[in-house]
């Protein structure tokens, strides 16, 4: 369903963009970046968060961390990852192929500077071996994120 849901959100949003289905794993950034032939820093990685009672998601460059401080300025709260099971329910996404796209729930997306680096990312659709090929402002725009600095 979640590779469906993402699928069904991009024909409706974006009809041009491909989901990229590879027969390996792309559920780490290393993986992802080997198996799409591209570096790590260009795999678009979506967090899960909680902050408070609020459910959220982050889009930042593969390897960006989230800085705690950044985002307890920003979100108003300690951020805390939510665990698979609270992914699944959360996003619709298993983790490893969590993304900003035909989400479960409406969320708040947030789409980390670190990203504006790259003309395009790739972020994970949906399923452990499936990925998209898109422009940091597209995906930003195609998910109504808001854009924030969270990261180091």
């Amino acid at each position: 369903m979640s590779l469906a849901s993402v699928r069904a959100h991009l024909a409706e949003a974006a009809p041009d963009l491909q989901v990229i289905e590879l027969e390996a794993s792309t559920a780490t950034v290393a993986l992802a970046a080997a198996g799409l032939g591209v570096t790590p820093a260009e795999i678009a990685k979506t967090l899960a968060l909680r902050v408070g009672d609020r459910t959220l998601v982050v889009v930042t460059g593969g390897l960006a961390r989230l800085d705690n401080k950044k985002a307890r300025a920003t979100f108003g709260g300690k951020p805390r990852m939510l665990g698979p099971d609270e992914v699944l329910a959360a996003t619709g996404h298993p983790v490893g192929g969590v993304c900003p796209f035909g989400l479960a729930t409406p969320l708040p997306v947030y789409c980390d500077v670190s990203l504006k680096a790259f003309d395009v990312v790739v972020p994970a659709a949906g399923a452990v071996n499936a990925a998209v090929r898109v422009a940091p402002g597209r995906m930003a725009e195609i998910t109504g994120a808001t854009w924030v600095d969270v990261c180091v």
